[in-house]
């Protein structure tokens, strides 16, 4: 491999982006398709686990994106009306030096995108594959490209290079708006915020630092919806739905008033699947390409990030013959673990389940705070279960970012 490989990664968001630089910093000649004719993230506000910082660090980005992030000691959610704590995780339960670190997907977009922009990438945007043929790439509208060595499918949950595995649609999706962050509100600057009626409402409020220099600190706020509801959502009066997000939050009114329309939330819709095989001749499969599910564990872009580490070492130590399998041994187990506990959590907090939501408030929550499960829901959180960093040969930066909540960061309600 002294020459380097012919590696094609479709797909900019965060996976694609992270492999396209961890190769090209490698020395391997990479091609970055994308299907957009300005390459632009996708997607709300999302959390930075330890798993996912611990790659940024060994991309020289860590400190960067922690410049851009709000960090997070705790997750925190009740039930209404009853007021019952029903979620309460913090990250020191599992490590004292242990936080997320949420942000706006447009902040790790730019620090990755202009990360490759300095690399050796050949960046191809205004593609939209259709398919991938003994390391040739189709594409709607344009000649075919290649041979190349290696295809990275990043495209996700609908990528064409792995349709054979369509997966299952998940009754509830989300909107999401990013909205100002209202300085000295009711809301934890250090606290995913969640409320609950039984499983089928969620409002979630979450503190997502800045998009870059100079820019005004932002809040991500979820709204729970089923994905049959949508059409009818939008043909609802605005303030109809409000009242109804009032009912259940009320403190939710200093950002309801950043609401001046329906066009100003994004809904997001979600699958559940998982390749059995994450790769093929000449063809891996990272990110939602490769296992999508509920945002619920909030892993989406950690695993990515992981499974472009992984890749990177498999590429870097095998030949091409055992670049797949080797991939897939790094991240199979920690994957299929996580997509199971994501099958088992998201009835409970989003569904049109009955009796789960009474299971949830009345045994799980209690049971929540007593040993050893604080620890065990932070490794889950962190996802750090599994032991994933260990097996990729990562390590969190002792004394950069191991750091001690206040309790009085934290407005419990």
């Amino acid at each position: 491999m002294a020459d380097g490989l012919a590696i094609a990664v479709c797909g900019a968001g965060i996976g694609g982006l992270a492999s396209a630089l961890l190769l090209a910093r490698q020395g391997h000649h990479v091609t970055l398709f994308e299907r957009f004719e300005t390459p632009q993230p996708a997607g709300s506000g999302f959390m930075l686990q330890p798993t996912g910082l611990a790659v940024l660090d060994a991309l020289g980005l860590f400190d960067r994106i922690a410049e851009r992030g709000a960090w997070i000691d705790r997750l925190f959610g009740c039930s209404h009306p009853s007021g019952r704590v029903v979620l309460d995780v913090s990250y020191a339960a599992l490590d004292p030096g242990y936080r997320g670190l949420a942000v706006q997907r447009s902040a790790l977009f730019d620090l990755l995108y202009n990360a490759i922009r300095r690399e050796a990438v050949t960046i191809r945007p205004g593609m939209t594959v259709l398919r991938g043929v003994n390391g040739t790439l189709e594409f709607e509208d344009y000649a075919a490209a290649g041979p190349f060595d290696l295809i990275v499918n990043a495209l996700g949950t609908r990528s064409a290079l792995s349709a054979h595995t369509p997966g299952r649609a998940l009754a509830y999706g989300a909107l999401w708006a990013t909205l100002d962050w209202p300085e000295g509100g009711p809301f934890s600057p250090h606290a995913l915020e969640q409320r609950y009626c039984r499983a089928s409402k969620m409002a979630g409020v979450l503190p997502v630092g800045i998009a870059g220099e100079g820019q005004t600190p932002k809040a991500t706020f979820f709204w729970s919806l089923h994905r049959d509801a949508y059409d009818r959502w939008r043909d609802t009066p605005l303030n109809d739905w409000k009242d109804e997000v009032r009912a259940l939050w009320p403190e939710t009114e200093i950002l309801l008033d950043g609401i001046t329309g329906h066009d100003a939330l994004t809904y997001a819709r979600y699958h559940h699947r998982t390749l059995a095989k994450p790769y093929g001749a000449g063809i891996v499969h990272i990110g939602d390409s490769y296992h999508a599910t509920s945002p619920q564990l909030g892993q989406g872009a950690n695993m990515a990030l992981l499974d472009a580490f992984a890749l990177a070492q498999a590429v870097a130590t095998e030949g091409r013959a055992e670049i797949g399998p080797t991939y897939a041994q790094l991240r199979q187990g920690h994957v299929r673990l996580f997509q199971m506990m994501s099958r088992m959590f998201t009835p409970v907090y989003q569904s049109d389940s009955r009796a789960l939501p009474i299971l949830r408030d009345r045994i799980v929550g209690p049971l929540s705070g007593t040993w050893p499960a604080p620890a065990l829901l932070g490794a889950l959180v962190a996802g750090t279960m599994g032991f994933p960093l260990a097996r990729l040969g990562l390590k969190r930066s002792q004394g950069r970012w191991d750091h001690r909540p206040s309790r009085q960061s934290i407005k419990t309600p």
